[in-house]
């Protein structure tokens, strides 16, 4: 079938050859989908982000040379706008809080199946958060329901100052990682994007303010 005259255009970012075919294979099998580029690393990814311009970037979080975390801040450095998509055989609370705090806009298992996936993609690419029920459930369990604590208030109030995570955690006495895990828990119970996304929500709600 012809493609779409205007198909999202996605860089695939997994360290093991058979997987970033077989994703290939997949997503190109989609009239709205191309992929534009594989990488097998990080450091791959940040040349090829400069090249091959995806819409969307689909990555695993385990990779040789920069974890996966790392290398979704650093994309977001680079292209603070730029959607992506974690998938991954990982599915533990600390990789999933640590990938949404980094500026993942979703987060998928491996295991996911294609129709699944192919809406994800098209999901982030339309600004839109991806995380399956069952995870977003046992998140919201662990965390918390919707309404944020005192702390996590605390912390996105010194987001909207322009603080970074370690100047929080300076602030608050705190470690750089609970500061991480705070402001991922904002992210989840706010239903938004990114740290940008929570503070003007978090203000249009009247639930922090900024001082003049």
């Amino acid at each position: 079938m012809a493609k779409s005259p205007h198909p999202i255009k996605v860089l695939v970012v997994d360290d093991h050859p058979v997987v970033r075919v077989g994703l290939r294979t997949m997503l190109e099998s989609e009239t709205n989908i191309s992929v534009v580029g594989m990488a097998a690393s990080a450091r791959e990814a940040l040349i090829a982000l400069q090249h091959c311009a995806p819409d969307v970037v689909l990555m695993d979080l385990r990779m040789p040379e920069m974890e996966g975390t790392a290398a979704i801040r650093e994309l977001r450095r680079i292209q603070p706008k730029l959607p992506i998509l974690v998938l991954t055989n990982y599915e533990t609370d600390s990789y999933i809080m640590e990938a949404l705090e980094a500026g993942a806009m979703g987060y998928l298992l491996k295991s996911t199946p294609q129709a699944e996936l192919v809406r994800a993609v098209e999901k982030v690419h339309a600004n839109q958060r991806v995380i399956p029920p069952r995870i977003a459930a046992r998140l919201l369990e662990n965390i918390g329901r919707d309404e944020l604590s005192a702390r996590e208030l605390e912390v996105l109030a010194l987001v909207a100052r322009g603080l970074s995570n370690k100047e929080i955690a300076d602030a608050l006495s705190i470690s750089d990682k609970t500061v991480r895990n705070h402001v991922a828990s904002c992210l989840v119970k706010l239903g938004v994007a990114d740290r940008t996304g929570a503070v003007t929500t978090a203000i249009r709600r009247g639930l922090i303010r900024i001082s003049e």
